[in-house]
């Protein structure tokens, strides 16, 4: 399954101009909108060292949610604090740890992240909206990204992720499109979404994957006791289902970590080097 071509010559058109001004590798494209979703989004593009100078080399792409606090401290949600994705993943590829790839930061859409970002809807939070940004991503984003950057396409290349409600969203997208996602990001996922209803869709959608996605999930020791519980239950019903510690899985209880940008930034490069490994010749 590949993604369907749904963006519009208008959608090409508003996202034309560039912003390098944050770095000559970081690309901003503003104000991408949608047919799925009311809200425009900026999206942000990380492209590899050596990426201008090899025309002809395509690479693995990575999705994450939550773009604004990637890469620039004037737009994060803690100013100042981001997940410093270009000096982790710059470093992970110069270190031929990470095999070199493109990262595409969508930003979220404030007051409309928890709809956009939760798969069910809450009587007390909303929510609920996932399918239809689900629908963004695999329908609009992708094929825009694709006629712009040169990214592979097969499963094995593409990769989903982000942190709390972005880890969650992540998760749902990945049993939902898993011929599309081959590689899955979840950092301190918000299991605890309407009852953890998320375990639920694991235990129904997980016997119907002719294959696991390899995901990188991870929490913090010090992100509250319930928060550890339900990551370590997550962990637990990925392995019931399939899932093969050191092989498709890596679950990391991080010592000291918290549920901050300043503690995902340290996760970045150890999650890449999981998801993309270099190859050995």
């Amino acid at each position: 399954m590949e993604p369907h071509e749904d963006f519009t010559s208008e959608q090409a058109a508003s996202m034309s101009a560039i912003d390098t001004s944050l770095h000559p590798r970081l690309r901003l494209h503003r104000s991408f909108n949608s047919k799925y979703l009311p809200s425009e989004r900026d999206v942000i593009v990380y492209v590899p060292p050596g990426y201008d100078e090899a025309p002809l080399q395509s690479y693995p792409v990575l999705y994450l949610h939550d773009g604004q606090n990637l890469f620039d401290a004037r737009t994060s949600f803690v100013p100042g604090r981001t997940w410093q994705v270009l000096d982790h993943a710059d470093a992970a590829v110069e270190a031929g740890e990470v095999e070199p790839l493109v990262i595409v930061g969508i930003y979220n859409t404030g007051d409309r992240r928890i709809a956009e970002y939760t798969h069910e809807y809450n009587w007390q939070m909303g929510g609920g909206q996932a399918d239809a940004y689900g629908n963004l991503i695999v329908h609009e984003l992708m094929p825009w990204i694709a006629s712009r950057y040169r990214v592979r396409h097969s499963r094995a290349s593409v990769g989903l992720g982000g942190s709390s409600l972005g880890g969650l969203v992540s998760l749902y997208l990945g049993l939902r499109y898993p011929a599309i996602f081959g590689k899955l990001a979840l950092l301190s996922p918000s299991v605890w979404w309407n009852h953890k209803s998320i375990l639920g869709y694991l235990n129904e959608h997980a016997p119907q994957m002719w294959e696991r996605p390899r995901i990188w999930l991870d929490v913090g020791d010090h992100e509250g006791q319930k928060t550890l519980r339900d990551v370590e239950h997550l962990a637990r019903r990925l392995k019931g289902n399939g899932w093969h510690p050191g092989e498709t899985l890596h679950f990391d209880k991080v010592e000291g970590g918290t549920h901050d940008e300043a503690s995902w930034a340290t996760r970045v490069r150890p999650m890449l080097g999981f998801l993309f490994p270099r190859s050995r010749p």
